[in-house]
């Protein structure tokens, strides 16, 4: 009998840590919040994949939306029309937070969407520059690429040129040396003023930013950082583009973390959500004031699957199951849920800190709580303590999705109190049962 994860490891290109660190498993199926594999053992799906499946495996709504799809039209080229297309992008619209409403490009990813974001802000500006935050991730083609602030960036450069980094809050390791969130907000817009200063704020086409970081460290920005960020783009003319990617489509409580925080961007990456990860499919949001520029100007950009009818079927059905099931509203129960099952963990010695919104939270880990030395330090490969709690929590059926020394919890929508409870206590006992360091 042929051995498949040989196989897999023998003709399948996968990231290094995936498959000669971590040793996954083989996965066969999924279903509700689990994955199970070649041997029949499960595993909670404690981070919905990669921050994604937020409808749980095996919907019944999107696969059979799919499978009815493919049945009737399996392809067909973007510049014919089509009526899931359609619906699909006008129930979009509907969500997005602009009164005018909005259009939307389709993409295969979130990355295509960054990607063609990228274009869009150039072409609708005149502009060269945009700035990105260090501590984040856009994507891995090449101007995505350039958009990330981390390690991730590295093998693409050089990179695409124009692109400029700078400093967000990060008040459990604050770059502007405040422990006082208030503070942080304030030097922290200070030093984007004077990023933009040192860059010609009137060379600016936008600003790319995460409205809650994803997998560089869950990290909620404090009250008054994002509204303060719209404020200084609409001194200088510069547009704002929020990468929804991870929080769209109820992660953080509401169609979008623009809605939840009250702070409109000028055009909204998004994917994952969407079909809840079913069929691969991204997107640029774009306010109508914008996008009607486009009326009488080509569209700088176009992908052979931009709104693939599986991929916009698949999500029209899941837009239908997120409204019928309330499960945008759902992810605020989510969120006092995980809140209280995880402060028992604020005290371990292994634990920096717990933070969150909605059903996306991060834990970070520390080797000392004084120091805040991290468990696996950034921009380098999972240290033999990150690699052993990886292992203790597959061996006691849970997966969990980290960046470096950050953990996400980012359950499925659908998931239920007793699961989470069973992830939460799976997590304690693996940090208490890793070797002392």
């Amino acid at each position: 009998m042929v051995d498949l994860k040989t196989l897999h490891r023998r003709h399948v290109l996968t990231p290094w840590s995936a498959q000669r660190e971590l040793d996954p498993p083989l996965l066969v199926r999924g279903e509700g919040s689990w994955l199970y594999d070649a041997d029949g053992r499960r595993y909670l799906d404690l981070s919905s994949g990669l921050v994604a499946v937020n409808l749980g495996h095996g919907h019944p709504r999107p696969v059979r939306a799919i499978a009815e799809q493919a049945a009737t039209l399996a392809y067909a080229a973007p510049s014919f029309f089509h009526d899931k297309r359609a619906l699909l992008a006008k129930a979009l619209s509907d969500l997005a937070p602009w009164p005018e409403g909005g259009r939307v490009f389709f993409t295969p990813s979130g990355t295509e969407a960054n990607e063609d974001a990228l274009k869009f802000v150039r072409h609708l500006t005149g502009r060269f520059k945009v700035l990105a935050a260090y501590r984040s991730f856009h994507g891995a083609t090449h101007g995505a690429a350039a958009l990330t602030g981390e390690n991730r960036r590295f093998p693409a450069e050089p990179t695409v040129p124009g692109v400029v980094h700078f400093f967000a809050p990060y008040p459990y390791r604050s770059p502007f040396f405040t422990e006082d969130p208030e503070e942080e907000t304030r030097r922290a817009l200070d030093h984007l003023e004077k990023v933009l200063l040192h860059e010609d704020p009137g060379r600016v086409a936008a600003i790319f930013l995460e409205p809650v970081v994803g997998s560089n460290g869950v990290i909620v920005y404090p009250e008054g950082y994002l509204k303060g960020v719209r404020e200084i783009c609409d001194r200088h003319g510069i547009l704002l583009v929020f990468d929804e990617v991870m929080t769209g489509f109820g992660r953080v409580g509401e169609a979008f973390a623009a809605l939840r925080f009250g702070v409109a961007p000028d055009l909204i990456t998004f994917a994952k959500g969407v079909t809840s990860a079913y069929a691969p499919l991204g997107g640029v949001l774009m306010r109508e004031g914008l996008a009607e520029r486009f009326d009488d100007t080509p569209l700088p950009t176009g992908h052979t699957y931009s709104g693939h009818p599986l991929a916009v079927a698949a999500g029209l059905a899941a837009l239908e199951a997120y409204r019928e099931e309330g499960l945008f509203a759902r992810a605020y129960r989510l969120e006092a849920a995980l809140r209280d099952l995880l402060k028992p963990l604020e005290g371990h010695p292994l634990v920096g800190e717990v933070r969150g919104v909605g059903a996306f939270f991060g834990v970070e880990l520390v080797r000392d709580r004084r120091t805040k030395e991290p468990l696996s330090p950034w921009h380098a490969p999972p240290s033999p303590a990150m690699k052993a709690l990886h292992k203790a929590l597959l061996e006691r059926g849970v997966y969990l999705f980290a960046k470096h020394n950050v953990l996400l919890l980012a359950p499925p929508l659908t998931v239920g109190e007793e699961e989470l409870a069973f992830g939460v206590e799976a997590l304690k006992r693996a940090l208490d049962e890793l070797p002392s360091l």
